[in-house]
């Protein structure tokens, strides 16, 4: 009997973090795994490079590469993927006032399957299922820890933090750590 291939569902859209949302496609295909960026429109993604120079007392954010989705948000069915990805930059201030981008959360969280989150990504599990996020072990980028502590998690200053189904980062310069630990995760579930 072969081993069933894994389905990872992306989620896309304008302000995502060119290293959070490419870094992840690549590493994932390059598994073999079944790999899908979802987004609220059909057209391009205008991904965005986050960066630190000298003179700023924040990031600052410059175009990235562009990035065709493979599909509409409101066609996922998250019944069919074994895995989430939800990369930072801005995307997630956005998706997370979508309803459909809600319901695939809680799925993935009600069926207790891998879920990845980096930088920004805590904001749209804060707003989908705040209440799985008490007592957990997290991090993100600092600018998010407020939000995660007042949710009730426990926010460290660690490159890859797994609790349960949850895999969290704080960002892109983590992006090895944070995948290495998601494929751990899927391939359990799948192999069972």
């Amino acid at each position: 009997m072969s081993e069933k291939t894994p389905k990872i569902l992306i989620l896309g859209g304008d302000a995502a973090e060119a290293l959070e949302i490419l870094y992840p496609y690549f590493s994932l295909r390059e598994e073999g795994w079944i790999v899908h960026v979802a987004a609220p429109k059909k057209e391009k993604i205008h991904t965005v490079v986050h960066d630190f120079e000298p003179g700023w007392q924040t990031y600052t954010e410059k175009p990235g590469y562009l990035w065709e989705p493979d599909l509409l948000l409101e066609e996922v069915n998250p019944e069919e993927y074994d895995g989430l990805v939800i990369p930072g930059g801005r995307l997630p201030e956005y998706i997370r006032l979508y309803d459909k981008v809600l319901e695939i959360v809680r799925h993935f969280f009600e069926e207790n399957k891998p879920v990845a989150a980096i930088c920004h990504a805590p904001l749209v599990l804060l707003a989908a299922v705040p209440d799985q996020l008490k007592g957990r072990k997290m991090t993100s980028y600092i600018a998010v820890k407020p939000d995660v502590v007042n949710a009730g998690a426990k926010w460290v200053d660690e490159a890859v933090v797994v609790d349960g189904n949850l895999v969290t980062s704080r960002a892109w310069p983590d992006n090895s750590e944070w995948m290495r630990e998601f494929k751990k995760l899927v391939r359990s579930r799948i192999t069972g």
